[in-house]
């Protein structure tokens, strides 16, 4: 059984026909500004297929970049904060995604370098998306972890994070409380 297509995000760019793993392959080791708009395209191809699971694990990929925030692909694309909200908030009930809420709590967690306080503050920060837009998803009870409060993830991101992604961040976070994302 195949899962339904899913309309485009419009937080994302429009991908390419035709898109696969190699999208993302034929990069190498490289993790700079061209693998994170590859990583955007490919999700949203995902996305679109009805895989959305699999879309948010290369949103996750693209948050993971190296990049110094002042590349034109991030100045075209943002940081897909508002590219996560909306998956968690479009995803029908029939579509696989998961319970990205425990997903973000183990990543944040269990995070690896290269740059592992960064890329923690971002599982973090779309951890608070998720809690905002699914209270409904429950956390791990066997995972033992401090979760970190709003305050303590905008210090984290203001830390490690790009110019502005803070603002960003707390921007789609306002967003997901007014019921903006539900609406698109």
């Amino acid at each position: 059984m195949s899962a339904p297509p899913l309309p485009p995000c419009p937080f994302l760019p429009p991908p390419s026909t035709g898109l696969d793993h190699r999208h993302l392959s034929r990069h190498g080791e490289a993790r700079d500004a061209a693998f994170y708009l590859s990583c955007l395209e490919y999700g949203h191809t995902l996305w679109q297929r009805g895989l959305a699971a699999r879309a948010v694990l290369c949103l996750d990929r693209a948050l993971g970049a190296d990049m110094r925030g002042d590349e034109a692909e991030l100045h075209a694309w943002p940081l897909p904060y508002a590219a996560m909200a909306w998956f968690l908030a479009h995803t029908p009930p029939e579509v696989f995604i998961g319970n990205p809420r425990v997903h973000f709590q183990h990543y944040a967690d269990r995070m690896n370098e290269p740059r592992r306080a960064q890329r923690a503050a971002r599982a973090w920060a779309c951890w608070a998306l998720t809690r905002h837009l699914r209270p409904d998803w429950p956390a791990d009870p066997k995972h033992e972890v401090v979760e970190p409060t709003e305050a303590a993830i905008a210090t984290s991101l203001d830390r490690h994070g790009l110019p502005g992604e803070t603002a960003l961040w707390q921007k789609t976070l306002a967003a997901c409380s007014t019921g903006f994302f539900q609406d698109k």
